[in-house]
């Protein structure tokens, strides 16, 4: 036990079997339970955790019948975590890149009741510049942007870490079942934590590479489909949080600044059009280019603030 509270791990694994037994000798003694859950490797894997598991009576080992996605193997953990009323779950990666050594200022926020859920943040610190591979730190570096914007979490930065800790009323609450099952899984949790209204702590922690790990992330791919996704999940929160469970008038800001941003569309044609084929510039095609332009983005940057404003309780200290 942690600080008097039980405490699971759960390690979503798919082909690690280089790193996978030592992931589980590193977790500490205080962790109660290491619950790894094989997402249908076909190395071997399943072996490993086997092989750790007559040395280490605390390893709980689920296998999948049919690869799900990382987020998948995590929603498994967590109901896991939820059916034996584990008080925190965290998660920490198959291939030895969360430092364990940082795993009590992860769980300190929330078995002390000063947040429901907290992450790890590697960018925090300028290690994370040398350490982390340069395409995969820019990648990160945007889609905590696009997060931000999503989540209302403001003050939450490095949204893809997977270094995590969840406490036992969230793991009741939130739809576990409902997790975005592959690569997007910590921006669509991070949405529905902030729907529901939980608080969020933003936790230092050292980036670990140069082990032996072997990403199976393609970040030409991913930041795409992760973009995508994280766009249709801002446009979720915006209507369970502001319009069904609340109405803000922040929704009217976002959407008149959006339709002007499209008006923008045929008038940049027009503008194009005109400069190309006569060499003139329309007077009136410019102010309403312009207008439009100014005006919709100062419309999403009040609803920006009126987002920041509302979501301020949400920030754990």
């Amino acid at each position: 036990m942690y600080k008097g509270q039980k405490i699971a791990v759960v390690i979503p694994a798919h082909n690690e079997e280089l790193l996978i037994q030592y992931t589980i000798n590193s977790i500490p003694e205080y962790v109660d339970r290491i619950v790894v859950v094989d997402d249908k490797s076909d190395d071997d894997t399943i072996a490993k955790i086997r092989e750790a598991q007559k040395e280490n009576s605390r390893v709980e080992l689920i296998c999948h019948e049919k690869n799900r996605g990382v987020g998948g193997a995590i929603s498994t953990g967590y109901i896991y975590c939820r059916e034996n009323d584990y008080d925190a779950a965290v998660v920490m990666a198959g291939d030895g890149q969360m430092d364990p050594e940082d795993l009590p200022a992860i769980l300190d926020p929330v078995v002390e009741g000063r947040a429901d859920y907290s992450k790890g943040n590697r960018l925090v610190t300028g290690e994370a510049w040398n350490k982390i591979p340069r395409v995969r730190y820019l990648g990160n570096s945007a889609l905590t942007f696009l997060t931000k914007i999503a989540s209302g979490y403001w003050h939450v930065t490095d949204s893809q870490t997977g270094y995590t800790a969840l406490n036992k009323k969230a793991l009741k609450l939130i739809p576990l079942e409902d997790i975005f099952p592959r690569y997007g899984m910590p921006n669509d949790l991070l949405v529905t934590l902030n729907i529901y209204g939980f608080r969020v702590a933003d936790v230092p922690v050292n980036p670990v590479y140069g082990i032996g790990e072997k990403s199976g992330i393609k970040v030409s791919k991913v930041i795409f489909s992760i973009g995508t996704l994280v766009m249709k999940l801002f446009l979720k929160r915006m209507f369970q949080k502001y319009i069904v469970r609340d109405f803000h008038p922040l929704v009217l800001f976002y959407i008149l600044g959006g339709l002007l941003f499209l008006i923008d569309i045929p008038l940049i044609f027009r503008f194009f059009i005109f400069w190309n084929l006569e060499g003139v510039i329309p007077s009136t095609n410019a102010l309403a280019l312009i207008f439009c332009t100014i005006t919709g983005l100062q419309l999403v940057l009040f609803a920006m603030l009126f987002d920041m404003e509302a979501n301020k309780d949400l920030k754990a200290y």
